[in-house]
Order: structure tokens, then C-alpha cells, then sequence
């Protein structure tokens, strides 16, 4: 039997749609992303501050996307959202994004892995050197065992998700789980057992900070991958029980418990750290020092502190990578199902009933960015595709209300229209800043996007040749 003939299987429950949007947000930035946050605003308070305001504006969208996934319950997410609301191209835009920039969030969470194993054992030994200019960005392709731990993770979680959507879905909440109690563990670590924390530690301030708006805006840029996640689910809701009714629920409820985890933890960081220690803590600017999270963890354990954190941070790491892995491949495998991305996306393996070639592609392509590029610069270009695309993902909540008036919608965007023009404007405004504080990067990152336009007309006539196949079963 063909792969275009079949079916995916609805076996994710609320619980594992739960754990993914959890498992997903909570990954590598939670970790890493205090640092460079520091850099950008210089005291504590405004860490705390971006922290927050990122929080509040991953809510706005998780709103959004709550109506959203609940009105189309598809596979492929905001392809799906793109051309319902505004047709072909725009979804076409993100299936070629979704892949190219799906893979820099792969990779980034494979690098994230090296850069925590490396927290127990110093790997130096690097094989191959080579700086790569790309849009203006310069690129550092190296290959070492850092990079071989990168790609060995992505291909162990590619092979977990090629046999089945069930078997990644329970893999997920067990590692979700798992680093939800870990994070917990750790802030009540510093504040009960660590015995170098001080409150004067939250009115410190740190020289050579970037500081005013462009600072802050940088500082909620960065913030913004850690908090970026609820995008996912969506894509994968082909295969979700209940669609109408658990999407909703696992976007909006997991975003909100990521929300309390996050102020808690960063609060012990600040708390357990001086300032200088949180800024010059692993980052673009410090690529060989220890984690802010691996310090905070060294005040209430000591020595024992490395292995023990790498641990904690491994497991998220790896739960985030899971549901990237997982999410990300659908949105290809939905574009190819339209006729709007290359054939061999859209077949499902006919035991496993999941799109293995969009996953192994996608695994690849995340393989390969692993050798190349910081942690930081992956995750810089990840949240600036991210960003652009929820502008207009965002304002699909209007446009949709107005095109399918009497469409069922079981969630609602609470304060309508003023929270998807808020969310809205609030990326126009994280975009502008991105360009300005990190315009090499951000422009390389427009540049990927734009580069799917010169393909769409390779796919316009396989796209109308669908069409005209599902017009009976729609008349």
C-alpha cells in the first residue's frame, strides 16, 4: 500500500499533549539563556523583568493558538493556519522554514547536549576547522567530539520517533516529568540548602551591558526561545485524541506551568549568584564556561555539582529535542499531502504510520547544522523565524473569524481582537529589535525564509492537481 493512502493514528492523549508542550518549552534556554540576558540589561531586576514580559506574551500566543488548533485540528499547524487564512504561499513559506529552521532548533538542542556532557568531561579534541560566511554571518564548521555527541543524540531520537508516534509520546512524558521535578528540585535546592546566597545579589548591576530598549528587547528575544514550544503541538495534531478539546487544553495549561517554573528558577539563579557570575556564565561571549544552572546547582552541592546538573539538564535537553523531532517533521509531511512540498515527505510508513522520511530528512539537516554556528546563534536564527511567522499566524484568529463565522471553535481567544493584535505587534516590535542587536544573524535568518519563494511555482501544479482530487469529497 502506498504511504499516501494511509492514515496517522490518533494516539496521543491530553497527558502526552500536555508533556510535549511542557516537554518542549522547557529545554536548553531555562539553562543557558540567563547569561546572555544579563549582558544585554545589567541587573538582575530587568533579567527578572524580560522574564516575565516574555512569559506574558507566550500566554498572548498560546491563546491564539489555542483557537486556532481547536478550529483546524490538522497536521502541520501554522502551515495549516497560513493557508486556510491568507492561501498557498504563505503556508507554502513556512513548510520550507518549518524544515530549514526546524532543523536549527535540532541542531541547537544536539549542541546543547555537547555543551552539558561537556559540564562532566572536557572534550577537546576537534578534527576539522572552517569558517563559513553565510548572509554576512559568519559560521564556524567544526567537527570534533562535541559535534559527534550532536549528532549521535539527533540520530537516537530520529530512530525513537520513526517507530511510532505512541512510542515518542510516551518517551516524552516520562522526560517531561522527569525535568519538571528536576527544575523544582533545583530552585529549592538553592533557596533552602545553598549557603552563598544573598538578596543583595538581586540589586546588583553589571558593567558593559547593552542596556536601554534595544538591550531589553534583546534580553526578551533570548528569553523567548526558552519560552518558545506551544507552536509545536499544533503541528502534530493529526495524531491527538479529542483534537477540539485537548489542543486547547495542553497549549494554554502547559504554557501557563512553564510560566511559574521559569520566575521561580531564574529568581534562585539571581538569588544563589552574584551578578558577574550569571553574566559571565556559558554564552556567545563565554563559550567555555561552566552554565549559570551548573553554578546555581555548585551552591548547595559543591563537587558534586557537575555530574549531577549535567544530568538534570541532559534529560531536558533530550525531552526537548523529542518533541522537536516529533512536531517539526509533520509540517513537511502535511505540505506534502497538499501537493506543496517533494512526494517522499508526505507517505507514512506503513507499520509505524508516521512520515520516517520527513523524519530522517529533518534529522539530517539538524545533523548538519550541529557542526556548525554557536548555541546562541542557532537559537537567535530559530526565534527570528519564529517571530516573523506569528505575525501573521497571530491575526489568522481574525481573519478566520471573519471567513468561517460558524466554524465550531471550542476555545476562544479571550479579549478579542486585543490579544492576537497585541501578540501581534509585540513581534513586529521583537523583530525590529532583533534586527537591530543582532542584524547579521536575524537578516540571515529572513534570507532562508525568502529563499522558498523561487520554489513554489516547482509545486504549483501538483498543489492543483490535489485540489481538484478533493473537490468531490468536499462538494
Amino acid at each position: 500500500m502506498d504511504g499516501f493512502d494511509l492514515q496517522p493514528r490518533r494516539d496521543l492523549t491530553l497527558v502526552h499533549a500536555t508533556s510535549l508542550v511542557v516537554g518542549v518549552i522547557i529545554g536548553t534556554g531555562i539553562f543557558l539563556k540567563a547569561a546572555s540576558m544579563a549582558q544585554m540589561v545589567g541587573t538582575p531586576a530587568l533579567v527578572l523583568a524580560a522574564w516575565v514580559a516574555a512569559g506574558v506574551v507566550a500566554i498572548l500566543g498560546a491563546l491564539c493558538f489555542a483557537e486556532l488548533g481547536g478550529l483546524l485540528p490538522h497536521a502541520g499547524g501554522e502551515y495549516v493556519y497560513l493557508r486556510t487564512a491568507y492561501g498557498e504561499v504563505p503556508g507554502f513559506l513556512f513548510a520550507c522554514n518549518a524544515f530549514v529552521l526546524g532543523g536549527a532548533a535540532v541542531a541547537a538542542y544536539g549542541a546543547a547536549v555537547a555543551i552539558f556532557v561537556s559540564d562532566i568531561h572536557r572534550f577537546e579534541a576537534r578534527w576539522y576547522a572552517h569558517t563559513l560566511h553565510l548572509f554576512g554571518v559568519a559560521c564556524q564548521l567544526e567537527f570534533g567530539v562535541r559535534q559527534l555527541i550532536a549528532v549521535a543524540v539527533i540520530a537516537v531520537f530520529a530512530l525513537i520517533n520513526c517507530l511510532g508516534v505512541m512510542l515518542g509520546g510516551r518517551v516524552q512524558t516520562v522526560l517531561t516529568a522527569t525535568k519538571v521535578a528536576a527544575i523544582v528540585a533545583v530552585a529549592a535546592g538553592v533557596f533552602v540548602l545553598g549557603d552563598t546566597h544573598d538578596w543583595a545579589n538581586l540589586r546588583a548591576t553589571a558593567g558593559g551591558a547593552t542596556g536601554g530598549w534595544a538591550g531589553f528587547g534583546g534580553a526578551m528575544f533570548a528569553a523567548l526561545w526558552a519560552y518558545s514550544g506551544w507552536q509545536f503541538l499544533p503541528m502534530a495534531a493529526g495524531e491527538v485524541r479529542e483534537p477540539q478539546r485537548n489542543l486547547p487544553r495542553a497549549i494554554v495549561g502547559g504554557t501557563l506551568l512553564v510560566l511559574g517554573l521559569y520566575v521561580a528558577v531564574n529568581t534562585a539563579y539571581l538569588y544563589a549568584l552574584p551578578f558577574w557570575q550569571v553574566a559571565s556564565a556559558n554564552s556567545t561571549a563565554y563559550p567555555d564556561a561552566p552554565s549559570v544552572a551548573a553554578r546555581a546547582v555548585q551552591t548547595f552541592l559543591g563537587g558534586r555539582a557537575a555530574p549531577i546538573a549535567a544530568a538534570i539538564f541532559l534529560i531536558s535537553t533530550i525531552g526537548s529535542l523529542n518533541g522537536v523531532i516529533l512536531s517539526a517533521a509533520r509540517v513537511p509531511y502535511a505540505a506534502a499531502r497538499d501537493g506543496l512540498f517533494f512526494a517522499p515527505f508526505g507517505r507514512l510508513h506503513p507499520r509505524s504510520r508516521v512520515p520516517v522520511f520527513s523524519l530522517v530528512l529533518l534529522a539530517v539537516w539538524g545533523a548538519v547544522l550541529a557542526l556548525s554556528g554557536t548555541f546562541d546563534q542557532l537559537t537567535d536564527m530559530a526565534v527570528m523565524s519564529y517571530a516573523t511567522f506569528w505575525i501573521p499566524v497571530s491575526l489568522a484568529v481574525i481573519v478566520l473569524r471573519r471567513r468561517l463565522p460558524r466554524a465550531p471553535r471550542p476555545f476562544r481567544v479571550p479579549g478579542y481582537p486585543l490579544v492576537p493584535l497585541l501578540f501581534a505587534l509585540v513581534m513586529v516590535g521583537i523583530v525590529i529589535s532583533a534586527l537591530l542587536t543582532a542584524p547579521k544573524a536575524s537578516i540571515a535568518a529572513l534570507g532562508l525564509i525568502a529563499l522558498g519563494l523561487p520554489l513554489y511555482p516547482l509545486f504549483r501544479r501538483s498543489a492543483a492537481r490535489v485540489r481538484i482530487a478533493r473537490a468531490p469529497d468536499s462538494a
